[in-house]
Formats: C-alpha cells, sequence, structure tokens
C-alpha cells in the first residue's frame, strides 16, 4: 500500500503543478494533515480506514485545473471523481469497495456542491478536513490570495459583496468570508473538526471586523 500511495502522490503532484496556488499541493498536504488530526479524534469513537482516508486526501482537489480553465463552470468535486477512479486503478488499487469509497470522498467535498451529503466517516473527515484549511489565518491568506488572483477588488462593501458574482472583480475576500467562511463551523460534520473549526474561526472574525474598522476610518 506504501508504493501505490507514493505512486499516486507524485501523480497528483504533477497535475497540481497547472492549479492556482490557493489550491495547489500544499494545500493538499494541509488538508491531509488534518485528516489525520481529526481522525486521531474520531477513531476513539468510529473505526477509521486511513488508506481510504489518506488516498482521498490526496486526491480530493485532482481536478482543480479543470475547474480553472472554465473560471468555475467545471465542478472540480464532479470531475475530480472521475480522475480519482482512473488514477486509482493505475496506481495499483484493487478493492473495488475501497475505490468506490474515495472516490465518494472526492465527490462529496465541496462546500457548495451538488451531490449528496458525507456518509462514510472517511467522506465526513475529508470534507471537515478541506474546509478547515479555508478558515483560520490560512483561510485568510488563500482568500485573500484568490480574490487577487482573479482581479478582485481587495475591499468591498457587505451589500456590494452580496450582490458580487463569483470570479467577477466583487469576489473578494470579504465577500467569500460573508457567503462560506463565516459559516464553515455549523457546517462541519465530525465533533473533532468542529471543535478545530471554532477556535480557528475566531481569528477569521476578527480579522474582517478590523478589515472594516481601518477601512471605514474606525481604526
Amino acid at each position: 500500500m506504501l508504493d501505490k500511495m507514493k505512486l499516486l502522490t507524485a501523480k497528483v503532484k504533477a497535475i497540481l503543478q497547472s492549479a492556482p496556488r490557493c489550491h495547489d499541493w500544499e494545500h493538499t498536504d494541509r488538508v491531509w494533515r488534518n485528516a489525520r488530526l481529526i481522525a486521531v479524534g474520531e477513531t476513539k469513537n468510529t473505526p477509521v480506514d486511513m488508506n481510504v482516508l489518506e488516498a482521498a486526501a490526496i486526491l480530493h482537489d485532482v481536478a482543480r485545473p479543470e475547474e480553472l480553465k472554465t473560471n468555475g463552470k467545471e465542478c472540480h468535486a464532479e470531475k475530480g471523481a472521475e480522475i480519482a477512479k482512473e488514477l486509482l486503478l493505475e496506481c495499483g488499487f484493487t478493492d473495488q469497495d475501497m475505490i468506490a469509497n474515495i472516490v465518494e470522498c472526492v465527490k462529496r467535498h465541496r462546500y457548495r456542491g451538488k451531490s449528496a451529503p458525507p456518509e462514510t466517516i472517511e467522506q465526513k473527515i475529508i470534507f471537515d478536513a478541506d474546509k478547515l484549511d479555508s478558515i483560520g489565518a490560512i483561510g485568510v491568506g488563500r482568500a485573500i490570495h484568490f480574490s487577487g488572483r482573479i482581479g478582485s477588488t481587495l475591499h468591498n462593501t457587505k451589500e456590494e459583496a452580496l450582490a458580487a458574482e463569483a470570479y467577477g472583480e466583487g469576489d473578494s475576500a470579504f465577500r467569500e468570508y460573508l457567503v462560506k467562511l463565516r459559516h464553515i463551523p455549523e457546517k462541519m460534520l465530525t465533533a473533532t473538526g468542529r471543535s478545530l473549526a471554532t477556535r480557528r474561526a475566531e481569528y477569521m472574525h476578527d480579522f474582517f471586523a478590523r478589515l472594516n474598522a481601518e477601512v471605514y476610518g474606525d481604526l
């Protein structure tokens, strides 16, 4: 299994070289670490298949380059599930139940996805591990990086942000906070993930409150 994981890692690293830097291999590696961290807490009550979990973490954003090419029209979770199955077979994975669970982890990990919600413990952990990297200090940095990459404004009002479209010039970090990031702790699916998210979210709330205060001259 170790050789298969190494081969899978190498293939995904190569694919993600063309991914946007806020969804590159470094993001995937952080999600991988988050998944292991959450699993430690969850295995006290529920068995976790670590082979499924780690393969899914490696693969979860494999289709980000495809989504980038279409400015978000191609769902990276749906496309990623297709690519994940192909890569698993190429790397010598043969257990069909394992492959199916890994593929569903990839398919169901997206916050704004249209797929069914995560069901297995591995699917829930991957969902939470990915969301953890969207909040806290790293989440703020990634949101600002993304808005800069697409040419969005640095800041806009709450009304402007909520009226803006994804990938448009109003798709600021503040918009991402309003429509997604501030809601993440309540959306977490595991007790361990929820606890970690609550702590990280405190910094994020403070950051955007401070940003608005400085923009409007209150500080």
